[in-house]
């Protein structure tokens, strides 16, 4: 049986290369640790590898990965005119040891420069500066991939013996700390770079702070919002700028404790004196409006370290709102006035319609009058007729009048309890002649209810609704007066139905519009029994007592319309319920 052949131990460094070598390291390291330039801390690892590897003469290329070429590094003992020849060479397998050992990641000996067939491009510039051998192995970076390449040159040929190798290996790894290292510096250098400009050229104002809230760093931005005060730095952030509705420390206690991303919140930035255009309190205001943002900074336990705050002055928001508000209530004020007078206008070519004809009829009957000897019952009739058109007109010209008054708010009221049973009953009574004209049967189902209302003005109301259910219900039909609870305790309901064909669909969008037709703009008709072809308007009468309802602190609405009959539903508050 056969035993297993003896491990051979890795060659190892004698004590004084190896006590020459940490020495070595010490050097390199501290210039790693006070972050020197990566050109002086390459040129110390190449220095420190020729003194310990006589007639040796090193170097160090960077590998530029996106473009694929090696770039100078360090070589100080390399002829300028060498370094200058290889600086941006293409990596690649026959490209010189260097480029073979970057593209191939493996160590490439050539012992011979003249001989060599990687260094068919290169030969003349080696062989024009004395250079016989280079043997050359990648540098690999964190990520395990080459960053770099490291070179030993010759005047003579040469193949690098056990413990060459060994220290080139040692040095090859310290070139790679040193360049990861530098790559490092560099990033944090640019992060703090792209910081610092954010930070202090930011249009936003913005301050790092302490766990004590006092201000540790600010932008020149926050400065200018406090007029360019001088001493914000080291001041409490609460003596600059006070929150709304809660404390600073309220909200820094919020975001500890849910730990959230950020917190936000309205607050007021005190400035004292002139600001930095030499603007006084007078014309620059002593306080502006900003918005605070408030987030952690954590530390390298994760705990909070410091706290960053965005402060952006709402000045130019409000303002601009303030303009914005201020053109829209221009532009529905505007918008009002031209419907207001479309309005106006509509009304009075419709009460100038609808005075037409009563005012025709008295005229008519006045000439009939004054120019044909009628006998006593004639003349009776046409005093009737002329009496009956000046009631309308008369009445007609109630109606615009407290319409005008409701609108502008000025109607008299005299508000107090009123029985709605008693009411009613007053109503039912002064339309009961023209109920038994169209057959229509009256019924009041109202219990003990008191309202608290104008009692002439609740008439007129009932009157048009009622009045409104006979006119345009079923001939035959019936009008039922109800009182139902109202949507609050505080509040009773009075319902008039009837058993009508209801109203038009197209209509009831503006059913308390004085004169509105069932088509804007159209004369629409509605053909019954006994009114063939009149025109289905609304009058002023609906708008009217719309307007009323609203004086007394109550809601005229179309409950329901179908073509089984239509309820108005009259809101009022109760006698003696609380009101606002």
């Amino acid at each position: 049986m056969l035993s297993p052949a003896p491990a051979v131990p890795e060659p190892e460094l004698s004590t004084d290369d190896a006590r020459a070598l940490l020495d070595r390291q010490t050097a390199v390291l501290e210039l790693i640790a006070r972050a020197a330039p990566l050109p002086e801390v390459l040129a110390e690892i190449l220095v420190s590898l020729e003194q310990l590897m006589p007639g040796a003469r090193c170097s160090v290329l960077l590998l530029d990965r996106e473009r694929g070429t090696l770039h100078h590094g360090a070589a100080p003992s390399l002829p300028v005119a060498y370094v200058a020849s290889i600086d941006g060479m293409s990596i690649g397998d026959g490209a010189g040891s260097c480029g073979t050992a970057a593209a191939l990641d493996a160590a490439v000996v050539a012992t011979d420069v003249l001989t060599d067939p990687r260094w068919v491009d290169f030969r003349a510039a080696a062989t024009a500066v004395g250079l016989r051998s280079c043997w050359s192995t990648p540098i690999r970076g964190r990520d395990g991939q080459p960053i770099g390449t490291f070179a030993v040159y010759h005047d003579q040929p040469h193949h690098p013996t056990q413990r060459e190798e060994l220290l080139v290996d040692r040095c090859t790894h310290l070139a790679s700390v040193a360049i990861d290292h530098a790559g490092l510096v560099g990033d944090l250098v640019e992060s703090e770079e792209r910081f610092r400009r954010s930070f202090d050229d930011n249009a936003l104002g913005m301050a790092i702070l302490g766990l004590d809230l006092a201000v540790v760093r600010s932008n020149h931005a926050l400065v200018s919002l406090t007029r360019g005060r001088s001493d914000v730095v080291g001041r409490p952030l609460d003596d600059l700028l006070t929150p709304r509705g809660r404390s600073l420390a309220s909200w820094v206690d919020q975001l500890d404790r849910t730990g959230t991303a950020l917190v936000a919140f309205e607050a007021t930035v005190h400035v004292d004196g002139p600001d930095r255009a030499g603007r006084t309190e007078e014309t620059h205001g002593t306080d502006v409006e900003v918005e605070v943002t408030l987030s952690q900074l954590p530390g390298r336990d994760g705990r909070p370290a410091q706290y960053v705050v965005n402060v952006l002055d709402l000045t130019e928001r409000r303002a601009a709102e303030r303009d914005r508000r201020a053109r829209l209530e221009a532009e529905t004020a505007r918008r009002t006035a031209e419907d207001l007078a479309h309005a106006r206008s509509q009304l009075l070519a419709a009460v100038g319609h609808e005075a037409r004809t009563p005012i025709q009829a008295i005229v008519g009957f006045a000439e009939l009058l004054g120019t044909i000897d009628l006998d006593e019952a004639r003349r009776h009739e046409a005093l009737d007729h002329i009496g009956a058109a000046a009631g309308h007109v008369m009445d007609l010209l109630t109606d615009v009048l407290d319409l005008s008054r409701v609108e502008a708010n000025a109607l008299p009221l005299v508000l107090e309890p009123v029985g709605v049973e008693e009411v009613v009953g007053d109503v039912l009574g002064l339309l009961s002649t023209k109920a038994q004209q169209r057959q229509v049967t009256l019924s009041c189902r109202v219990g003990d209810e008191v309202v608290h209302a104008d009692r002439r003005r609740l008439r007129q109301v009932l009157l048009n609704l009622v009045g409104n259910a006979i006119r345009h219900g079923d001939v035959g039909g019936r009008v039922v007066v109800r009182s139902a609870p109202g949507p609050e305790p505080a509040d009773l309901c009075v319902l008039v139905e009837d058993d009508g064909p209801g109203i038009p669909p197209e209509l009831l969008p503006r059913i308390f519009t004085p004169f509105a037709h069932a088509h804007p703009g159209t004369a629409s008709r509605r053909a019954t029994a006994d009114e063939p072809g009149v025109e289905e308007s609304v009058g002023l009468g609906l708008g009217l007592a719309h307007g009323l309802v609203g004086a007394m602190a109550g809601e005229l609405r179309v409950g329901c319309s179908t073509s089984a009959g239509t309820c108005m539903e009259l809101r009022l508050p109760r006698a003696g319920a609380p009101r606002p």
